[in-house]
């Protein structure tokens, strides 16, 4: 027993079936799917006539892609440069007691560890941004999180050397 429903909107095509108690099998007619929204499409890069067609082939512009050793080299430097006020931290607290300098030392270490991770992972990052990609190629940014996690490593290393001077220098005097 089904009722006749009136016509879609606009007044045109076959009248709809109605069920009092929903579609026959249990199953719901698909929904119409939207288009996409015109802000999401990307405008093409070029478009290539395909010869003897109507066609045409189209490119679309890929967009870059954060290099992941640049970001790296920014996390590893600055960890390098907050071990190595550790380092300073233990020199200068533990110089009376006798353990400033051993500690010290093993903080130093991790601390050179991680500042030359980070200068070696920054002149990766900027040689593979530099890089040149053929077209289908993925083009990668961050420049400046390369150049950050460069200076920062730089500043790790540094600050290591320095603090470690000091704790041996507390430590034997």
């Amino acid at each position: 027993m089904t009722q006749q429903a009136p016509p879609p909107e606009g007044g045109f095509g076959p009248p709809q079936p109605t069920y009092p108690f929903g579609p026959p099998g249990g199953v719901a007619p698909p929904a119409a799917v939207p288009p996409p929204p015109r802000e999401a499409q990307r405008p093409p890069r070029r478009v290539e006539a395909v010869p003897g067609t109507p066609f045409g082939l189209v490119h679309l512009d890929v967009p870059p892609v954060t290099s992941g050793p640049a970001v790296a080299a920014l996390i590893t430097g600055i960890a390098s440069a907050g071990v190595a006020l550790l380092v300073g931290c233990f020199g200068v607290v533990g110089a009376r007691a006798g353990w400033g300098g051993w500690v010290a030392g093993a903080f130093a270490m991790l601390a050179g560890l991680l500042g030359a991770a980070a200068v070696a992972l920054a002149l990766f990052a900027r040689r593979q941004i530099r890089r040149p990609a053929p077209p289908p190629g993925i083009r990668f940014a961050g420049v400046k999180l390369a150049t950050a996690g460069l200076v920062c490593g730089a500043v790790g290393l540094g600050g290591t050397a320095l603090a470690m001077g000091l704790a041996l220098l507390l430590q034997l005097g």
